[in-house]
């Protein structure tokens, strides 16, 4: 995992979803699903970041995903 690009979509992660939020998700995660939180805050997270898709918009997309999967934002 590049840690640069992690820590990048760490902090993109935290300002769009909350520090608090963020945090107690990744302390949740096990053994089995560590490595998708990984992934996800590498990969799709740090695509938020300058001249990239910008944080409200990758908020929007969350919601959006969220509604689709008529997921509450917890």
């Amino acid at each position: 995992m590049g840690e640069e690009r992690y820590e990048t979509g760490l902090r993109i992660r935290r300002e769009v979803l909350g520090a608090e939020y963020v945090d107690r998700s990744i302390s949740m995660a096990d053994d089995f699903n560590r490595p998708l939180q990984e992934l996800v805050t590498e990969y799709c997270w740090e695509k938020s970041g300058p001249g990239r898709t910008e944080p409200q918009d990758a908020e929007l997309d969350y919601l959006a995903m969220l509604t689709a999967l008529n997921r509450p934002m917890k």
